[in-house]
């Protein structure tokens, strides 16, 4: 039986709480009350034609909204803030939009040049640095305000002619890298201070560089050579060393052959100590060991390789093609080094994104509006999604991934 003292202080309670209405009016909404969504499925698929992005999630492969008001996506790219929540979008037309991917809008936009082709996000995501055509330079913003930290130009020559800048990547110690396309250039921006930024040059890395990428571990930054043949590659490690040249053969050569599309560096695969490069001009594939940097075979594809992406178990790599072929996927098994599968998602193949543990890859079909779903392991098709002229499509794991 309950005492004197228990009983006067459980009166007491229901007392007081029936005579405080605002107390009751605190309490927490019942959770069923409440829709939560975590960030680590989602992702955002570029609308090229109409300034628009799609938000998607991948675990039930549904499309949760749709943002407008993003301007020229014509070769549009996307990073993440480090917690996922923010996309930050570099339209061609000079436009740097950062998009709530929970709330799903706009939350600042800033048109930070005449024409710009890409971006990347610091290691520890505090600032965001855009790569201008017009004027050329890279510009570098707080990635929660927008406030603008630092303007460096692209300055090539005493007339103050500046350059194109291209194969902007993010680098370990808060740096960003970055090739000058008429300076024949690369430059380490050190931001680890971002009031006094520290410029290093590069010169004479080789003829119009046009694209670079950076190795998944952080080292290797590696610039495709538009002008000549070769690649640059700069150590980031022992930068002392300055730039080594490899794969001299790689390119057009004398002969100069029809290029249909530029082939992406970025979208190079690396599987073990291999790494799988679209080469230029040319209906191959070339494979390199990443130990030595030189070319050990060539794969024949079905066209002109634009994008060349590794599974992310390293399995497989997955390639599409520059029109006229850019109909059709082709799958390279990595120990057999030939193609087992051909598939056939559509025209203008444009874009492909897998999901962080590779069992599903997602496709952009763009002259059909589709975004297309595939199996991996099975390569069926699994789901299908209407999107506008669809093009780029980027993940959320993203975040968490050098040079991407």
């Amino acid at each position: 039986m309950r005492s004197l003292l228990q009983i006067l202080f459980l009166a007491l309670s229901v007392s007081l709480l029936s005579g405080c209405p605002s107390f009751m009016g605190a309490m927490p909404v019942q959770p069923a009350q409440i829709e939560y969504r975590a960030t680590g499925d989602m992702g955002l698929i570029i609308e090229r034609a109409v300034g628009k992005i799609s938000i998607i999630e991948t675990t039930h492969r549904t499309k949760l909204a749709t943002v407008d008001g993003l301007g020229d996506l014509s070769h549009a790219s996307a990073v993440y803030s480090r917690d996922e929540r923010f996309a930050f979008i570099f339209g061609r037309d000079g436009g740097l939009t950062k998009v709530d991917m929970v709330t799903q809008k706009i939350v600042k936009r800033v048109m930070q040049s005449g024409n710009s082709i890409g971006g990347a996000i610091s290691q520890d995501g505090t600032m965001v640095a855009v790569s201008n055509y017009s004027p050329g330079g890279v510009k570098i913003f707080s990635a929660d305000s927008f406030e603008l930290i630092a303007d460096i130009p692209a300055v090539i020559d005493e007339s103050g002619k500046q350059s194109k800048v291209v194969g902007l990547v993010d680098a370990p110690g808060n740096k960003f890298v970055f090739s000058l396309y008429e300076g024949d250039q690369i430059w380490i921006a050190d931001m680890s201070d971002p009031q006094s930024p520290e410029i290093t040059k590069f010169r004479d890395t080789g003829s119009q560089p046009y694209d670079a990428l950076i190795t998944p571990d952080g080292r290797y930054y590696i610039a495709g050579l538009y002008g000549e043949d070769g690649l640059a590659l700069l150590d980031l490690w022992h930068p002392e060393n300055g730039v080594k040249h490899i794969l001299a053969d790689y390119g057009r050569g004398n002969k100069k052959m029809p290029v249909y599309k530029m082939p992406h560096l970025e979208g190079w695969a690396m599987a073990g100590n291999l790494v799988f490069i679209p080469a230029v001009g040319r209906n191959q594939v070339v494979v390199m060991d990443a130990n030595s940097w030189r070319e050990i075979d060539r794969i024949d594809v079905h066209g002109q390789p634009v994008f060349v992406m590794a599974r992310p178990d390293g399995r497989h790599i997955w390639v599409n093609f520059a029109f006229p072929n850019n109909d059709t996927l082709q799958v390279i098994d990595v120990d057999e080094l030939k193609i087992i599968q051909n598939i056939k998602p559509g025209k203008a193949v444009l874009h492909m994104e897998f999901t962080p543990r590779g069992e599903e890859v997602w496709v952009s079909v763009r002259d059909e509006d589709k975004v297309k779903v595939y199996d991996t392991e099975s390569f069926e098709k699994r789901a299908e999604m209407a999107v506008d002229k669809p093009s780029g499509i980027f993940f959320t794991t993203r975040a968490h991934k050098i040079g991407l």
